[in-house]
């Protein structure tokens, strides 16, 4: 296992559920990406450079896809959903939609390897 892997099998349900479908959304479209952590939280990464984290918080999950401009592109897709400079807050009743992770791991990916 893995630094991801292993943070989100200390979870309970139904938080750990909605990170995994986060994870194995990201892997899909970057299947090379590794697990390690940054900025203390569990995060897949790419040559290096943090993809996407997930953690989970007392009252919500968090997706930290580590730009600012990334969260900007998205935020049109994500009414009703908590924002912030680099955080997509979400709850297992209100998950982010797949289509929405997808683009943000694309364009974290497109920054990366620019």
């Amino acid at each position: 296992m893995g630094d991801v892997d292993d943070s989100l099998a200390a979870m309970g349900e139904p938080e750990r559920g909605c990170l995994q479908r986060v994870i194995a959304t990201a892997w899909r479209v970057v299947p090379e990406a590794d697990q390690g952590r940054s900025y203390g939280m569990p995060a897949l990464k790419v040559d290096g450079k943090p993809l996407i984290g997930v953690v989970a918080a007392a009252k919500h999950l968090s997706i930290f896809p580590f730009s600012p401009e990334v969260v900007d592109a998205v935020a049109p897709k994500l009414a009703g959903f908590s924002l912030s400079k680099g955080t997509v807050r979400f709850t297992p009743d209100h998950p982010v939609p797949e289509e929405v992770v997808e683009e943000m791991v694309r364009l974290r990916l497109a920054e990366i390897r620019r």
